[in-house]
C-alpha cells in the first residue's frame, strides 16, 4: 500500500514538472541590430503581386468558397439602387428635433422615433443607477 502511494506521489510531482516546463516564460536571445545586413532590402516598399488587370476587375480577397473564385466587379447599372444610398448621412436626433414632426418624410419620422426612445431609456437608466 505504501507503494502505492509513493508512485502517486512520484506521478504529481513528474506532472508537475512538465507543466512547469510547458508553461515556462521564455525570452528572447536579444534585440535585433539596427545595422545588420539586409536592412535596406526589406525597408523598400515591395512591388505587388497582382497583376493590374486583376486589381481592376474583381474584388480580391473577397472569396469565401473554398474552391471559388474572386467575384469579379461589374458595372454600376447592374447593382441595386439602395445599394449606392448605404452610406448617406442621415439626421441626428438633435436636427430632427428641430423640424416639424408633422412635415417629416416616414423614413425621418421612423428614425426620430426610435432615436428618441433610445435616448430616453439612456436617460432613465443613468437617473436610476444615481439612486
Amino acid at each position: 500500500m505504501a507503494m502505492n502511494h509513493v508512485r502517486s506521489v512520484r506521478g504529481i510531482i513528474v506532472n508537475k514538472e512538465a507543466i512547469g516546463v510547458i508553461c515556462q516564460r521564455t525570452y528572447s536571445a536579444g534585440k535585433a541590430k539596427k545595422g545588420s545586413k539586409g536592412s535596406a532590402a526589406s525597408d523598400a516598399p515591395k512591388a505587388s503581386i497582382l497583376s493590374k488587370e486583376v486589381k481592376s476587375t474583381t474584388v480580391v480577397g473577397a472569396n469565401i468558397l473554398k474552391d471559388g473564385a474572386d467575384p469579379k466587379i461589374l458595372a454600376d447599372s447592374e447593382y441595386p439602387d439602395w445599394l449606392w444610398h448605404l452610406l448617406d448621412k442621415r439626421p441626428a436626433l438633435s436636427e430632427l428635433r428641430r423640424k416639424n414632426i408633422e412635415t417629416l418624410p416616414y423614413e425621418d419620422l421612423k428614425r426620430f422615433v426610435k432615436l428618441d426612445n433610445r435616448a430616453r431609456i439612456k436617460e432613465n437608466n443613468s437617473i436610476k443607477a444615481k439612486n
